[in-house]
C-alpha cells in the first residue's frame, strides 16, 4: 500500500479571492477526486482546526494499492487541474509518499 500525504498553507489572497473562498474551492475539488480518478483506495482531507497552531491549513491523506496507481493519479486531468489551482493559491506545500 502506498500512502500519499499532502499539506498546503494558503495565501491570504490569491486569484482575486480571499483565503476562505479559495479554501472552499480547493475542498470542493478534493471532494470530487475519489469519484473521478480510478485507483484511489482511500482518500480523506480536512482543514486544520488550529489546536496545534501549525503552519498548514489543509491536509490530505490518501492510499493507493500500487505505485503505478499513484503515478496514474498524478497525471489524471482532474488531479492536474487541482494541482495547478493549489499552486496558485498556496504559499507552501509538503508531500510525503511511503510504502506500508
Amino acid at each position: 500500500m502506498i500512502k500519499h500525504i499532502v499539506t498546503w498553507r494558503l495565501k491570504d489572497e490569491a486569484l482575486g479571492c480571499d483565503k476562505g473562498t479559495n479554501c472552499e474551492r480547493l475542498l470542493a475539488m478534493l471532494e470530487e477526486l475519489p469519484r473521478v480518478v480510478p485507483g484511489i483506495h482511500h482518500f480523506e482531507f480536512g482543514v486544520d482546526i488550529g489546536a496545534a497552531h501549525g503552519p498548514w491549513d489543509i491536509a490530505i491523506y490518501s492510499e493507493f494499492e500500487t505505485r503505478a496507481a499513484l503515478d496514474a493519479y498524478q497525471v489524471h486531468p482532474e488531479h492536474v487541474k487541482l494541482k495547478e489551482f493549489a499552486a496558485a493559491i498556496a504559499d507552501g506545500r509538503a508531500v510525503v509518499d511511503y510504502e506500508a
